[in-house]
C-alpha cells in the first residue's frame, strides 16, 4: 500500500485569482474560506481573488491566505481521493506551511492555526520594514560556497544561509546592502543565477527577532497536541510529540534556516515512497525533482 506525505507551500506560492474556481468547485473549501473572513474581519477570499498583487503579496496578508487557500485544497483531496487522505503517514511545509501541515495532523484547530498566521505575519511584516533587508536565491553553488560567500560580503551586517532548499538552491538572508554585495559576488564565483526575492525581508535571520516575543505570546495562547502524523519541523528536519517542544520550534523558526532539503529526505527515509504538494503553485514538486528527480508526486493546487 503507498505511503504518501503531504506537503504544504510557504510564502511566495501566492497568485492572484488562487482559490477562487476551487471554492465553486468544492463547498467545504469555500467554507474554510467564510470562517477565515468572519475571524480576521475582512474578505479573504476576494483578495485571494481578486488581489491586487501588492496587497495579496503583503506579508500580513499572504500569510493567512496561504493557510487557508492549501487546506482548502486538503479540502478537495478529501472529496476526490479520501483513501490518500486516510493512508497519509507523515507531513511537512515549508516556513509558513508547517502551520498547515501541524492543523492537517490536528495538533491545533484551524482556527487556533489561522490566529498564530496572522500574528506571524503581522509581526514578521513590523520586523521587516524595521530594516531595510532582503532576500537573495543563489543558484548554481554549493552550500559551502554560499556560506563563505555570506563570510566575506557580511561587512559586519546581517547575512546568513536562510534556506537550503535542494542541491543548488540556496536562499540567503540580511540587511539590503549585504544582500546586493553576496548577489554580485555569487555571479562573480560561478552561480548560474542570482535571483532578489520578492519579499518584505531578511526572513529566518536575526533580523525577524523582534517577531519573537509576539509569537511566543499567541502560541502560549493556544491549545497544541500531539500531532496525529508526524509533522518533520524546518529547524532540525525532525519531527516531535512533546507540544511544548514543537511551540519552541515554531518560535525558533521564524530566525532560524528551513531545512528543507534534509526534511524531504528524513521523510524518504522514514519509508514515504511518493509526496502530494497540498496548496497554491507547483514550488515544492520543483524542488523535490532536484532532491530525488525520479521520486513520484503529484499536485493538488488551490
Amino acid at each position: 500500500m503507498a505511503q504518501p506525505a503531504f506537503l504544504f507551500p510557504g510564502q511566495g506560492a501566492q497568485s492572484v485569482g488562487m482559490a477562487g474556481a476551487l471554492c465553486d468547485d468544492v463547498p467545504a473549501a469555500r467554507e474554510l474560506f467564510d470562517r477565515a473572513g468572519q475571524q480576521l474581519g475582512f474578505d479573504l477570499l476576494k483578495l485571494c481573488m481578486e488581489g491586487p498583487a501588492e496587497q495579496l503579496d503583503a506579508t500580513v496578508n499572504s500569510q493567512p491566505a496561504l493557510y487557508v487557500a492549501s487546506l482548502a485544497a486538503l479540502e478537495k483531496l478529501k472529496r476526490d481521493d479520501p483513501a490518500v487522505v486516510e493512508a497519509c503517514v507523515a507531513t511537512a511545509g515549508l516556513s509558513l506551511g508547517e502551520y498547515t501541515a501541524l492543523c492537517f495532523a490536528e495538533a491545533l484547530s484551524f482556527e487556533d492555526g489561522l490566529r498564530v498566521v496572522a500574528e506571524r505575519g503581522a509581526a514578521m511584516q513590523d520586523a521587516a520594514e524595521a530594516v531595510s533587508s532582503g532576500m537573495v536565491s543563489v543558484l548554481g553553488l554549493e552550500v559551502p560556497q554560499v556560506e563563505e560567500l555570506c563570510d566575506q560580503c557580511r561587512g559586519g551586517e546581517t547575512l546568513q544561509v536562510a534556506n537550503l532548499l535542494c542541491p543548488g538552491n540556496t536562499v540567503v538572508s540580511g540587511s539590503t546592502a549585504a544582500c546586493e554585495r553576496i548577489a554580485e559576488a555569487a555571479e562573480k564565483a560561478g552561480a548560474m543565477r542570482v535571483i532578489p526575492l520578492a519579499v518584505a525581508g531578511a526572513f529566518h535571520t536575526p533580523l525577524m527577532q523582534p517577531a519573537v516575543e509576539r509569537l511566543a505570546a499567541v502560541l502560549e495562547d493556544i491549545e497544541l497536541v500531539t500531532p496525529r502524523v508526524p509533522v518533520v519541523s524546518n529547524v532540525d528536519a525532525r519531527a516531535h510529540n512533546d507540544p511544548a517542544e514543537i511551540r519552541s520550534l515554531l518560535v525558533r523558526q521564524v530566525v532560524s534556516p528551513v531545512l528543507w532539503e534534509k526534511s524531504v529526505r528524513q521523510l524518504m527515509q522514514g519509508g514515504v515512497d511518493c509526496f502530494y504538494e497540498i496548496g497554491p503553485g507547483r514550488v515544492l514538486r520543483g524542488l523535490l525533482k532536484r532532491i530525488e528527480r525520479k521520486f513520484p508526486s503529484e499536485g493538488v493546487e488551490a
